[in-house]
């Protein structure tokens, strides 16, 4: 399906976008208030999953990228990245063409983390979903599909080109 713009007096209003993010922020916080423990167990803080995923994107990042990916000055990821490394979830190489350049990757144990991370978020959104009626159901499938067009436009946006939506063609009874 052609990814083709909306056309420009059908854009939301600032004012419309802020009321959803502020419902969305109300929901994650509601969401994380009942599931606070489980994340809990998991035994490392937010800025050093934020490094795992951005690591883990990208395969490896020399110190530089990984703290402008960041939004961080060098020695704050740098940081990070050594608490990590002692963790066992980040290795340190230098770079072959390059020795005064320190790369970062993930580990398995880093791998096997966010594994986790991703069952646990699974696990909680479909004991969400469990408790919508069929219509409703309907209304989150294609809240995504409408999702996966902001994306397709957005990307063709920045890079010129379409993707495809992740629209499943799929009914639920």
């Amino acid at each position: 399906m052609p990814n083709i713009p909306p056309a420009e007096n059908r854009r939301p209003s600032p004012a419309a976008i802020d009321a959803v993010l502020d419902g969305y922020e109300r929901l994650m916080h509601r969401l994380v208030a009942s599931h606070a423990p489980e994340f809990t167990e998991v035994s490392i803080t937010m800025a050093q999953a934020k490094v795992l995923y951005v690591v883990m994107a990208a395969g490896r990042l020399r110190m530089s990228e990984l703290a402008a990916r960041l939004g961080i000055g060098s020695s704050s990821a740098s940081e990070l990245a050594d608490r990590l490394v002692e963790m066992g979830l980040l290795q340190r190489n230098q770079e072959p063409d390059d020795r005064r350049q320190v790369v970062v990757s993930a580990t398995t144990a880093a791998e096997a983390l966010l594994e986790r991370f991703r069952e646990l978020n699974q696990r909680q959104l479909r004991e969400l979903l469990e408790q919508l009626e069929i219509d409703e159901l309907d209304v989150i499938d294609r809240s995504l599909e409408v999702f996966g067009r902001a994306l397709d436009r957005r990307a063709a946006a920045t890079d010129g080109r379409s993707t495809s939506t992740i629209h499943q063609g799929e009914t639920h009874p």
